[in-house]
């Protein structure tokens, strides 16, 4: 990799790091469903909660992902180097945030199965704006094209083990709009002097 590329990939890098901040912020906040509503734009989004392969601490990732033959999908764009995906390499057992369900699972890295890159190819049309930011075309480009393109990507099979509750999932800061509609609302209604 060249000076150059490695510049644009360490920029593009720290992008999605803020982009995933609001992201994060959103689901928490109870709008992960709003996320979703402009799928082909923003891309299909859930939120990979994973155990830190060091810390132990338990991280969230968004990440875009796919379902495919009602199975869930995600890549690992900057290939082995992801944190999130050396953390589920140590630890598989994970949670996924999906707009309506949250569920625990188990993450595998499918990358050499068959049938991989159509799963790849739907979960790059399903990531919206981040597969073109990558300058990926995914229903134009040739298998042998996308084969190029991805060939550091991985491709990860969340297997969906049991449906999730609780107060620690999507949502868990959607107390926030209760409380400020009614901080706000004597603000609505004060007459001005």
């Amino acid at each position: 990799m060249s000076e150059l590329d490695k510049q644009q990939e360490d920029s593009l890098r720290q992008s999605f790091k803020q982009f995933n901040k609001l992201m994060l912020g959103m689901w928490r906040l109870g709008l992960g469903s709003f996320v979703n509503i402009w799928p082909n734009v923003i891309g299909r989004i859930m939120v990979l909660t994973h155990t830190g392969r060091k810390t132990r601490i338990r991280r969230r990732t968004p990440l875009n992902y796919a379902v495919v033959n009602g199975e869930v999908y995600c890549t690992a764009g900057f290939g082995t180097n992801s944190d999130w995906y050396q953390n589920i390499m140590v630890y598989p057992h994970v949670e996924i945030w999906l707009p309506g369900s949250w569920w625990a699972g188990t993450a595998k890295d499918v990358t050499e199965e068959e049938g991989a890159l159509e799963k790849m190819r739907q979960v790059i049309m399903a990531s919206g704006f981040a597969g073109r930011l990558a300058g990926l075309d995914a229903c134009r480009m040739t298998d042998e094209a996308l084969m190029e393109a991805t060939k550091d990507y991985r491709l990860v099979h969340i297997q969906r083990n049991q449906a999730r509750t609780g107060r620690d999932g999507p949502g868990d800061l959607a107390w926030f709009w209760p409380l400020a509609t009614i901080l706000l609302l004597p603000l609505l209604f004060r007459r001005r002097k």
